[in-house]
């Protein structure tokens, strides 16, 4: 982890894409003031599963899995942030110990800003406070989903759901491949099984030429039916 000068917050263009677009220049100014970047590297630990946390994170460039450990050690990737996202900001809002751990998956910079300028930000700030309601309220719904396909949806019907999800999230490259590169495993740690039976679920999809690989990238070939896989259809 390196330091770096801040960015001004009126000039960051993220501020107009997230829940800092409700924030007054006298609010971003705040946030300048009382906030602190760092450059993480490609598996740097930004902060660890019960932790207690001095502030929430944005992350101005780079991907952040957030993960939770269960009672075996066994890890459940549960986010993947990206540029203008927020993270971290639950356990500040309810004072408990981290219930994940957040680690630099593509080298970052990522922005920390004091809980004290949450709070601060919450009680003079009504419409920030709605945008913070409505965050936590679409993190809760995509919760609710991802238990539900646990329970009700294949290997198979999941890899196929997670890798048109990294396409909306990511986009893909020039050639078509979408543009994030994720181990095997971490992506068997996403769609919530063993890495030998994810890997069996992406060859079927592979031989069945709905996709194709090129070392750890995947493309979309036919994106029709990765859809009717994913939503039980096929």
């Amino acid at each position: 982890m390196k330091k770096v000068g801040n960015t001004y917050c009126q000039q960051c263009k993220i501020s107009l894409k997230n829940v800092f677009s409700n924030l007054t220049i006298d609010d971003l100014d705040k946030i300048y003031i009382n906030k602190s970047c760092h450059i993480y590297k490609k598996g740097e630990i930004i902060y660890n599963q019960g932790n207690y946390l001095h502030g929430f994170y944005c992350i101005e460039k780079g991907i952040v899995k957030i993960y939770k450990i269960g009672p075996k050690g066994r890890k459940q990737i549960i986010k993947l942030a990206k540029k203008g996202d927020i993270f971290g900001y639950r356990s500040v809002l309810s004072k408990e110990s981290a219930c994940s751990t957040a680690e630099v998956l593509e080298d970052a910079i990522v922005c920390q800003i004091s809980s004290e300028v949450l709070y601060d930000l919450i009680y003079s700030n009504p419409r920030f406070s709605v945008s913070m309601m409505k965050l936590a309220c679409e993190e809760l719904g995509d919760a609710n989903t991802y238990i539900a396909n646990l329970s009700q949806k294949s290997v198979k019907e999941r890899t196929a759901d997670l890798i048109l999800t990294l396409k909306e999230d990511f986009g893909t490259d020039e050639t078509g491949f979408i543009k994030i590169a994720l181990t095997r495993e971490d992506m068997a740690e996403i769609v919530g099984t063993a890495t030998e039976s994810f890997i069996r679920a992406l060859t079927d999809l592979k031989n069945s030429s709905i996709i194709e690989t090129k070392g750890k990238k995947i493309g979309i070939k036919d994106e029709r039916m990765l859809r009717h896989i994913a939503e039980g259809l096929e």
